[in-house]
Parts: structure tokens; sequence; C-alpha cells
């Protein structure tokens, strides 16, 4: 199939749960789109393809075994990098050079996204410690928006939203406690889903 960068994140994990797409092939598109078109927006500052196709391949194993491995099978998404997110990746909280560490854990949202068949296959940008309302940052740069690579995506979720609007991959992290996940999603004419404070934890 083409241009799968035109479908919802749903509407690709009910192709692959129909056997329609394969895991691999899902993660393998994205990966190429996102060597393709992320330089000249800057989206994704950490990417591991390679530990992605190798989940991918897991997961098709199991689709063929008849297992139901969620809603979002073999969907690709994009982590924020500015909390702890995914264990083992790396973690800069928003490009901050002195903060550079391992995640020592997976966070909740890795986890429900995993559980329901989805596939993590890089970290966006953000700005130092999300605390700006553009996405920029010294050690990574700034983050344009597809539509005009002269406009920043907005802050803080800014890479996440970029990376959804130019299709790099279906669905993206964010946060939000002023407009982190609003501002974004304006500038980058996306719907952008803040829950309330507490709603979905930093840590488990």
């Amino acid at each position: 199939m083409e241009k799968l960068e035109l479908y919802s994140a749903a509407e690709l994990g009910k192709l692959v749960n129909e056997k329609q797409l394969s895991p691999t092939e899902t993660t393998e598109y994205f990966a190429k789109r996102i060597e393709k078109r992320n330089k000249s927006i800057n989206a994704f500052v950490y990417t591991k393809f390679d530990e992605a196709i190798k989940s991918a391949k897991a997961l098709e194993k199991r689709i063929l075994k008849g297992e139901n491995v969620g809603p979002f099978a073999g969907v690709p998404f994009g982590l924020k990098d500015f909390l702890p997110s995914k264990a083992g990746w790396q973690n800069s909280h928003g490009g901050v050079a002195a903060l550079i560490a391992r995640d020592p854990f997976n966070s909740p949202f890795t986890t429900a996204m995993e559980a329901a068949g989805g596939i993590a296959i890089g970290k966006t940008n953000a700005p130092a410690f999300g605390f700006r309302g553009t996405c920029d940052n010294h050690l990574y740069g700034a983050t344009s928006t597809p539509f005009n690579i002269k406009y920043n995506s907005g802050g803080s979720s800014g890479g996440s939203a970029a990376a959804v609007a130019d299709g790099l991959v279906p669905i993206a992290e964010g946060s939000d406690g002023g407009g982190s996940i609003r501002i974004p999603a304006a500038w980058c004419s996306l719907f952008g889903f803040k829950p309330s404070v507490g709603t979905v934890p930093s840590v488990s």
C-alpha cells in the first residue's frame, strides 16, 4: 500500500490486525519517511530504527499466531524528548547537554502504547525543560512546521506536532502544563489532546 502517512493510527492498526499490512512494513515505511524528510523540519532528534524493526518482527509473529495484539498493532509512534519515557533510550530533557542520560524506565504512555501494539521509533524535539512556547534548543536547534520551514512548530511538544503533521509518524507523545500540546497543535494544524492534570501520570 502507498501513502501510509494519510492513514490515522487507528486505521493503520486496523489494517495490520486484518493482515492487509504487516508491522514490519509499517515500521520500515515510516523509518524511510523519517530518513527522507526529517532533515528539513528537525522533528526527530533521536531514532532507534533497528530496535523498532526488531519489535515489529516480534509483533508480526504474534499476529500470525492469531494473538490479539491491540488496536495500534504495528503503528510507529514518537516520544517527546523531555521526561524519561523508554528504558535504555537517550533523554536530554529538551536539548540540555548537561542532563543527557539513559531513561531508567518506560513511561505510562510508552507502556500503554506498546500494550496496544504500538512501536516506539524515536524521540522528538522540545525546548529546554519544556519551558517555552517555541520548539528550539542549543543542542538540537529549532523545529519547523512542514508547511513552511521558516515558521516554528510551537512548544513545547513541537517535535511531536511537526512529526505528525508531516506524516513521519501517525501519533506521538506530548505533555502540557501551560500550552505545550495546544500551541504546537494550533501551529501545525492538528488536533492535540490535553488530558486533565493527573489523568496521565509522568511516572508509574
